[in-house]
């Protein structure tokens, strides 16, 4: 199985990924892990990716989502994908592939963002990426009010994986 954690930047991913990987013995992967150096650099910039940007980036993900599978690996993949498109193409088996989003009031994730250091992703961008989210219908969501802790409790309870 792999389980991908969606949301906005600063909603969780990778805090509430690494918990939920080790609670239930998977594999965490950071999405941003690959991102390009351009990328990255536009990012840290305040300048937002085009979806030519992204393009790469995302075969990149489903990329390591097919080899997982393949593997027989279990994964918890951190990876915004805020659009239907993106992640229509990351769910490359719906019986295997369970998508997450971790949703947040936009005033929340700005407080946390603000909190945030030694990440590229420049907090001047949240509101574009607000701007791009199309919430997930086909999700398990999360609300990020909770201790990640609990978040990731819920998300194992949610995919009958324990509590």
């Amino acid at each position: 199985m792999v389980i991908i954690l969606t949301g906005v930047a600063g909603s969780g991913k990778t805090t509430v990924g690494r918990i939920l990987a080790a609670r239930l013995g998977f594999e965490f992967h950071d999405a941003d892990d690959l991102h390009s150096p351009q990328n990255r650099e536009k990012m840290s910039r305040g300048i937002a990716l085009t979806d030519e940007d992204r393009m790469p980036w995302l075969h990149a993900v489903r990329d390591l989502v097919l080899r997982c599978l393949a593997e027989k690996r279990s994964a918890v993949i951190a990876c915004s994908a805020l659009r239907e498109t993106y992640r229509d193409l990351l769910v490359v088996d719906a019986a295997r592939v369970k998508l997450v989003y971790l949703r947040g009031s936009r005033e929340l994730i700005a407080e946390r963002l603000a909190l945030r250091a030694g990440h590229f992703f420049d907090r001047r961008l949240l509101q574009g990426q607000f701007d791009t989210l199309e919430e997930p219908a086909d999700a398990i969501v999360a609300d990020i009010s909770e201790t990640p802790e609990k978040i990731a409790d819920a998300i194992r309870a949610r995919l009958g994986l324990g509590a």
